[in-house]
């Protein structure tokens, strides 16, 4: 009913200002909806859009639904599941878009306008929202995961972080650095319940010590002496160096603590230095210092790659519309808008060459190069030292994963809020694991 509206739309006086005109205008205008994460970088893009998409695109009405993160999951996969309608633009990652894209339930990013630029995009982007050489999504931002510390806190006690840490190092600077009477903890790390959330963390984690989901013959290993000495090592840190109510935090959780000054250390994703070293909104920004994601036996699978993009639902009612939002949104035009009103700092990382070949980007963002190297370094196609037989570093590429991997990270946060052993959290997840996977002949 809107678009029967829009060829009369045009032979309306621009200089037209009563009532029934407005009311024409508003109701030709095009609604895109879009579901979105609750993180800063989400906020400042709906902060923009509205002084600058909807104010040049009149006829488009964007209207954001922002969730937390395991919500966002949720709504969006009950939506393209169902082919519901419900949402235009999705914000999704690497694990959906080529699973979703192979399935038919989105529209692909082809007939993209010149002046976009795709071969800007940073090809590891590209490559891994594809499903046979198709693009279904573009890049908002592309992370890896990485280790901040406060190097004022590590001057004081005399300490210096390597390059590349180990996790027994990691493990002795939380031990020095831990001040709990005075609110100073020396680790903050992801223990929110979650396949995304706590699970992308511990992922890495295992890997490190050598660990893997699966076997080649797709038999769970959540039993296996790597899992339980690397889930250990992680409960028993966050008990004695972790914050209180560990096992309730996640990303923003964590960010909010790092950059109010509470954590001497935090692993997780590259996308929070920016955020970090935003002097309007951290506390430490001038004290903040980065090294590689920690390793231990291996630094296979050490360090995470995922990428949180647009997508449009094949369901969707203004597709049109939604794909003129979405390359608007990861153009270079958004990352000068964002520069602009946050700083160069604060840009959407690990999306185009352009971006890592700016000087001002370069002299506002010290961890530039070494963020890109991690994206581009991080292999989902070999990220174990054993053996596997999936993709993905700090998930499993196969559509089960979602459900078993989010029963795991219950499993996990309630061994760190002490309602379970860890042996009783792996036994049960690991059970969870090969019942999907059975259930699906992936075991022969």
């Amino acid at each position: 009913m809107k678009r029967n509206f829009r060829p009369w739309k045009a032979m309306i006086p621009a200089a037209c200002a009563t009532l029934a005109c407005v009311a024409v205008n508003a109701e030709a205008a095009t609604t895109v909806t879009i579901a979105t994460l609750n993180n800063p970088d989400m906020i400042e893009l709906k902060k923009i859009s509205a002084d600058n998409f909807e104010k040049q695109n009149p006829d488009i009405k964007l209207n954001w639904v922002i969730l937390e993160e395991n919500v966002l999951r949720q709504r969006a996969t009950t939506d393209i599941t169902t082919n519901s309608g419900q949402f235009d633009v999705m914000m999704i990652g690497t694990y959906e878009a080529p699973q979703w894209g192979k399935r038919g339930w989105l529209a692909p990013m082809t007939g993209l306008s010149p002046d976009y630029d795709l071969d800007d995009v940073v090809k590891t982007a590209r490559d891994g929202l594809s499903y046979n050489g198709t693009l279904y999504a573009l890049p908002f931002y592309v992370e890896s995961s990485m280790t901040f510390y406060r190097k004022d806190l590590f001057a004081a006690k005399g300490l210096k972080m390597p390059d590349a840490p180990t996790y027994d190092q990691i493990k002795d600077f939380a031990d020095k650095l831990t001040d709990k009477a005075n609110g100073q903890y020396g680790i903050c790390l992801r223990g929110k319940a979650g396949w995304g959330e706590n699970m992308a963390y511990t992922t890495t984690l295992v890997n490190a010590f050598g660990g893997r989901w699966f076997d080649e013959n797709w038999h769970a290993q959540l039993t296996s002496p790597e899992w339980k000495k690397a889930i250990n090592f992680y409960v028993d840190l966050l008990k004695k160096d972790g914050p209180p109510g560990a096992s309730s935090n996640g990303f923003n959780e964590n960010l909010t603590l790092m950059s109010g000054g509470k954590c001497a250390m935090w692993i997780d994703a590259t996308v929070a230095a920016g955020m970090l070293y935003n002097k309007k909104d951290s506390k430490i920004a001038d004290t903040v210092g980065f090294a590689a994601a920690p390793t231990e036996v291996t630094a296979k699978g050490s360090h995470w790659l995922w990428s949180w993009a647009l997508a449009i639902p094949k369901s969707s009612k203004s597709p049109d519309a939604a794909k003129k939002f979405i390359q608007w949104a990861t153009s270079k035009d958004y990352i000068a808008l964002v520069a602009k009103d946050e700083g160069w700092a604060s840009v959407p990382p690990g999306t185009r060459e352009s971006t890592y070949k700016n000087p001002e980007y370069q002299a506002a963002a010290p961890f530039a190069s070494f963020v890109l190297n991690a994206i581009q370094t991080a292999n989902p196609n070999d990220p174990s030292a054993q053996k596997v037989p999936y993709t993905g570093v700090q998930f499993v590429g196969i559509p089960e994963f979602q459900s078993f991997g989010t029963v795991v990270g219950q499993s996990i946060s309630g061994a760190v809020a002490g309602q379970m052993s860890v042996d009783q959290a792996l036994a049960a997840g690991n059970a969870a694991a090969d019942r999907a996977v059975k259930q699906a002949g992936y075991q022969k």
